[in-house]
């Protein structure tokens, strides 16, 4: 079978996952500070698109809907106003040669509009290309294969930023001796930026593309990290900027994990019991509570004033009044 037709489009081949009874869900918006009423509405409610998923990954808005992994199961399922169901999409997504292996993770739109994927299975940053191809953006780092890259995020001038932990590998040996944070530039010149954190997970740029931030999943210290990007493109400085870890609790699941930044240049990042809101300035504004172990958000909508949230099996929802990058 060709990989043409291994690949859905977009375009065509969509067809909806069967719909299944929406678990009950139990969510809200816990309010820590007055600053979070200028980011959400009072009153504002979570809402369930979609849900059962394996662990759903990654959104991202493309062509009028939000598009997200299921990495367990090697898709990429596409939700858009109206649908009574989320869609398959690309299948396989991360993992070409085995349609059992681990899927796409973190996704990223380019400038063109081209999707570019995180690949688990494959342990490369690749992009799906008009005619369902791949084409490799990053796959080794001084010779040897990454582990699994995990998150990505795309600058202004086309410079991609991702990390790179153990988490797709599934028993599978690592050729690096440590989880990286990288770059690849248009060119394809690939470099190290930071090799002594563990876990490094979700990644975003400020508004001004000057500080990177990373979410740490270690799940002894998860974190937010801050990094000042040089004129050279190296990552200096490296601090703590949040730390998360005394809000684990068994009532509040999972570590930092993907991360957004609104326009104002607040933080939007998974983490313990939910989606964390922290101010640019590092102050905790509140938690968007979903009773799940949280993987990713991203914003979406025309105006960007839409959070989507991947929660284990849900995709979820949440109209703010904030702007995405």
């Amino acid at each position: 079978m060709t990989r043409f037709l291994l690949c859905l489009l977009f375009a065509s081949s969509l067809h909806a996952i069967a719909a299944e009874p929406v678990p009950e869900f139990k969510g809200s918006i816990e309010r820590l500070d007055a600053g979070l009423d200028a980011l959400i509405a009072p009153g504002t409610k979570i809402e369930v698109l979609a849900s059962g998923f394996n662990w759903s990954e990654g959104p991202v808005w493309r062509d009028g809907g939000i598009v997200f992994s299921d990495v367990p199961e090697n898709t990429v399922f596409g939700w858009k106003e109206g649908d009574a169901a989320a869609k398959v999409v690309l299948k396989p997504s991360g993992s070409l040669s085995d349609p059992k292996g681990q899927g796409s993770n973190g996704l990223a739109v380019d400038a063109k509009g081209n999707l570019v994927l995180c690949q688990h299975g494959e342990r490369r940053v690749a992009r799906l290309e008009k005619d369902g191809s791949f084409t490799p953006l990053a796959d080794k780092y001084d010779g040897k294969r990454f582990n699994s890259p995990n998150d990505l995020v795309i600058a202004k001038s086309g410079t991609i930023y991702f990390t790179d932990p153990p988490y797709g590998l599934k028993g599978g040996q690592p050729e690096l001796p440590f989880h990286g944070i990288y770059s690849v530039t248009p060119d394809g010149k690939v470099s190290l930026l930071v090799d002594d954190v563990r876990f490094p997970n979700g990644i975003a740029l400020s508004p001004d593309e000057k500080t990177l931030y990373i979410a740490v999943s270690d799940p002894q210290n998860t974190r937010v990290m801050a990094y000042d990007l040089q004129a050279d493109g190296s990552a200096k400085k490296g601090r703590v900027f949040f730390h998360a870890q005394p809000l684990k609790s068994k009532e509040r699941k999972g570590g930092c994990d993907g991360m957004k930044v609104d326009t104002n240049g607040n933080i939007w990042t998974t983490g313990p019991g939910g989606v964390l809101v922290i101010s640019k300035e590092g102050k905790h504004l509140g938690t968007i509570l979903t009773g799940q172990a949280t993987a990713n958000c991203a914003f979406g909508g025309e105006d960007r004033g839409t959070l989507y949230i991947t929660a284990d099996m849900f995709l979820l929802r949440v109209k703010t009044l904030a702007k995405g990058l």
